[in-house]
């Protein structure tokens, strides 16, 4: 299956000269994320209970890292050339449970309908509708206890329910079945080699705690800002710069930020700049208007309950997240 980076039915621009991306950059954000999985998992091997939890943390960390691979990968940035981000983006679409090309697909729609709610599958699940007080009261719950229910539901709204991603992206039927299926078949053998208690034994915590972690980057980006619906009227996509209007940044140290996370809490700069990689954001001199400090968005977020800050927005709650 040929993947090229998302489409996001925006024009493509160069990245501007010193942005490029690198292979040499993408090699080594894949070799350490590499060096971190296989480090979670030797000490989650180990007999001793301390380094067991060790192992677990280390997972979750190289969890979130591959998750930002995946990002990268997807847009065709990670890597100078096509071919290793094709290679990469699989190997991370495989360890975060989402198959690459999906991703792709999903991925360049969100790019293409930031800003419009209703059109933007990523927003759309959260869209404000009527809702059982069973389902309020379960997003409250998780929210409030940390349990990682949007990271879960996002995987399976976006990128494993075919009927949904198919309403969405009606041309793409083969990125939702074949790849699907190549990690279902993949994720059965791991279970029959290792066992499948002991599969879960051995990185079921972290990939638990890496989701959570996961929940707190994909709602700081587009979450509780307004955003308005097309509400069935024809829309016109939103050039990048239009869209950081509807996006937020995470000021994180470099070391996290950069380092570890491919500088993907620089969510303003990246819809405005798509094509630079984001070990290359920081780099852009910009003040982002929505740039906020990650405990300063975590304290206010959490002030919320689960309902307010998922289904609404500053708008309506008078809270500045």
């Amino acid at each position: 299956m040929t993947l090229r980076p998302p489409d996001t039915g925006l024009p493509r621009r160069l990245p501007p000269a010193g942005l490029e991306a690198s292979d040499g950059m993408g090699a080594l954000f894949s070799l350490a994320a590499a060096l971190l999985t296989a480090g979670g998992v030797a000490l989650a091997s180990a007999d001793s209970a301390l380094l067991w939890a060790v192992g677990q943390v280390l997972l979750a960390l190289a969890f979130l890292q591959w998750f930002s691979l995946l990002h990268e990968a997807g847009h065709g940035i990670l890597f100078r050339s096509p071919s290793p981000n094709r290679v990469v983006g699989w190997i991370a679409g495989f360890l975060t449970l989402i198959p690459f090309p999906s991703w792709c697909v999903v991925h360049g729609a969100h790019h293409r309908w930031t800003g419009w709610r209703d059109l933007d599958a990523s927003s759309e699940i959260l869209a404000p509708r009527p809702r059982r007080a069973v389902e309020r009261g379960l997003w409250n719950v998780a929210w409030a206890t940390w349990l990682p229910l949007f990271s879960i539901v996002y995987r399976w709204s976006n990128f494993w329910n075919v009927a949904r991603f198919l309403r969405f992206h009606p041309e793409s039927a083969r990125a939702a079945i074949v790849p699907g299926a190549l990690h279902l078949l993949g994720y059965a053998a791991l279970a029959v080699v290792a066992g499948p208690g002991e599969l879960v034994a051995l990185v079921g915590p972290g990939l638990l705690l890496g989701l959570a972690l996961q929940d707190l980057v994909l709602l700081s980006q587009h979450t509780h800002i307004p955003t308005p619906s097309s509400q069935g009227v024809e829309a016109r996509p939103r050039s990048g710069r239009e869209q950081a209007t509807y996006t937020r940044s995470v000021a994180l140290p470099p070391w996290l930020g950069v380092g570890l996370l491919c500088g993907i809490g620089e969510h303003e700069l990246h819809h405005a700049f798509p094509q630079v990689p984001g070990y290359r954001l920081h780099r852009i001199p910009s003040s982002p208007p929505r740039r906020v400090r990650a405990l300063h968005f975590l304290r206010q977020a959490k002030r919320l309950r689960g309902t307010q800050f998922l289904f609404s927005d500053g708008e309506a709650t008078g809270l500045d997240v």
